[in-house]
C-alpha cells in the first residue's frame, strides 16, 4: 500500500513549488540583518547556526505538509481537534499578528524603494507595495502568485549571493564555521539565527499552498519531501551568503550596522563604497525582492489561514468557498494586513500592541512544534505516515530550541 502511494516523482518543472515559496516568505528584513549581525560581531562562527536553522524548518514543514497530505485536513482542523485552545490561542494571535505585520511588511518594501527613488516618501512606498500585493493575491490564484514569487526570489538569491561571490570568502574559515561553537555573549545571536532562517507562522502555511499545487493525496509525499528539501537548501545558500558578505564586509572592517531594516540600507552603502554605486543599488533591488516576497506571501498564506479560520468559526463546510483562496474570509483577512496597518505608518506602533505581538509571536514556533508532534504520534494520522523514533528526536530537538527562543524573545520584551 505504502509504495502505491508514493508514485508521484520529483520533475523538473516542479522544481519552483511551494517550499521555496514558505521558505522565501520566511526571509525577511528582520532574518537577513540578524544573519549579518552574526557575521559582522563573529565572523564564520556561527555559520554552523544557519544549517541548523534550515534543518529545524525542514523537520516542521515535512510534518505540516505530511499531515495535509495523509489526512487531507489542513493544519488548523488539526489543531481545532486538539481542543479549543488551539482556537483561543490562534485566533488573538492571527489577528494581532497580521495587524503588526501588516505595517512593519509595507515598512520595509517602502525603504529599499525609497532609496532608489527618493522622490516618495518611504510611507508612500510601503502603501503602494501593499496595494500592489493585495491587487496580486486579491483573486486567489495560486499559479500568479507562485510565479511572481519565483522572481522575486531569483532576484534576492542573485544578488546576495552575488554579493558574497564579490567579497572571495575566505573557504577554510568557511569550513571551520561548520564546527559547532558559541562564542561568548554570542547566544542571543545562535538563537536569532538558527530560529529566523525561514519563516515562522508562514510555516504552517505550507499545507494550504501544496493544496492549492494540487498536491492533495499521500501520493504526493515524495513530491512534497523534495520540495522541501530543495527549498530550504536554496534558503540555506541565500542565508550563508547573508553570513558570508556580515563576516567579509563587516567584520573584518569592524563596521557596526544598526538592527532592523536600516541595517540593510548600511549594507547598500559599504557595497556603494567598496565596488561602486552600482553594487549598492543592485542590493537595494535584492533587499525590495526579499521583502517584496515576504509581504506577498504572508498576504496569500496567512490570508488562507485565516479563512480557514473563520470558516471553522462559523461552522463552514470543509468544502465552502469562503473557507478557500478567493472567498470572502480571505478577502477580509487581506484588507486587513493592508489598510488598517496604513495607519501606523504615519502614527507610529502602540506600545501595548507591540508587547502583544512580542508575546504571542516568542511562542507560536513552540506551538507549532509541540501540536505537530501530538498530531503526527496519535489516530489523528494514518499509522503509516506517523513520526518514527528519529523525526519524533528531531522535534523534541526542535521543539526545546524554539522554547529557549521564546524564553529570550519574552525576556527583551518585558524588560
Amino acid at each position: 500500500m505504502a509504495t502505491q502511494t508514493e508514485l508521484i516523482k520529483p520533475k523538473a518543472f516542479n522544481l519552483i513549488g511551494p517550499g521555496l515559496i514558505v521558505a522565501a516568505t520566511g526571509v525577511g528584513a528582520v532574518d537577513l540583518v540578524a544573519t549579518l549581525i552574526a557575521g559582522q560581531k563573529y565572523g564564520y562562527a556561527l555559520l554552523w547556526c544557519v544549517i541548523l536553522g534550515c534543518l529545524m524548518k525542514i523537520v516542521l514543514v515535512e510534518g505540516a505538509g505530511r499531515f495535509t497530505l495523509a489526512t487531507g485536513a489542513t493544519i488548523f482542523e488539526g489543531w481545532s481537534s486538539l481542543g479549543k485552545w488551539t482556537t483561543w490561542y490562534f485566533g488573538p494571535y492571527i489577528v494581532i499578528w497580521g495587524f503588526v505585520y501588516g505595517a512593519a511588511a509595507m515598512a520595509g518594501t517602502g525603504l529599499p524603494l525609497h532609496s532608489l527613488f527618493p522622490q516618495l516618501p518611504v510611507s508612500a512606498w510601503g502603501i503602494l507595495s501593499g496595494l500592489i500585493g493585495l491587487s496580486i493575491v486579491w483573486l486567489g490564484r495560486y499559479e500568479i502568485f507562485e510565479k511572481v514569487c519565483a522572481a522575486l526570489v531569483g532576484l534576492m538569491f542573485i544578488t546576495m549571493v552575488g554579493a558574497a561571490i564579490m567579497t572571495v570568502p575566505n573557504l577554510g574559515e568557511i569550513l571551520g564555521g561548520l564546527i559547532p561553537r558559541i562564542p561568548d555573549g554570542a547566544m542571543i545571536n545562535v538563537l536569532s539565527v538558527a530560529g529566523g532562517v525561514g519563516g515562522t507562522i508562514t510555516l504552517a502555511a505550507y499545507g494550504y499552498w501544496i493544496r492549492e499545487k494540487g498536491w492533495t493525496e499521500p501520493r504526493h509525499m515524495r513530491l512534497m519531501r523534495f520540495d522541501n528539501k530543495l527549498a530550504y537548501a536554496v534558503t540555506g545558500i541565500f542565508v550563508v551568503s547573508t553570513l558570508i558578505v556580515g563576516a567579509e564586509l563587516l567584520y573584518s572592517a569592524k563596521i557596526a550596522i544598526d538592527t532592523g531594516d536600516q541595517g540593510l540600507l548600511q549594507l547598500s552603502d559599504v557595497l556603494a563604497a567598496r565596488y561602486g554605486e552600482w553594487a549598492g543599488k543592485v542590493f537595494l533591488v535584492g533587499f525590495w525582492a526579499a521583502a517584496m516576497s515576504s509581504l506577498l506571501g504572508v498576504w496569500n498564506g496567512v490570508s488562507m489561514m485565516f479563512a480557514d479560520f473563520m470558516g471553522h468559526a462559523t461552522k463552514q463546510p470543509e468544502d465552502h468557498q469562503d473557507r478557500r483562496a478567493g472567498g470572502r474570509w480571505y478577502r477580509l483577512y487581506i484588507l486587513w494586513l493592508t489598510f488598517p496597518p496604513m495607519i501606523m505608518m504615519f502614527l507610529g506602533k502602540p506600545v501595548w500592541l507591540i508587547l502583544a505581538y512580542g508575546v504571542l509571536g516568542a511562542f507560536f514556533m513552540p506551538f507549532l512544534a509541540v501540536t505537530l508532534m501530538w498530531l503526527l504520534n496519535t489516530s489523528r494520522t494514518p499509522k503509516q505516515w506517523r513520526n518514527g523514533w528519529f523525526t519524533n528526536l528531531a522535534m523534541g530537538l526542535v521543539t526545546l530550541a524554539f522554547l529557549a527562543l521564546a524564553a529570550t524573545e519574552l525576556a527583551k520584551v518585558l524588560t
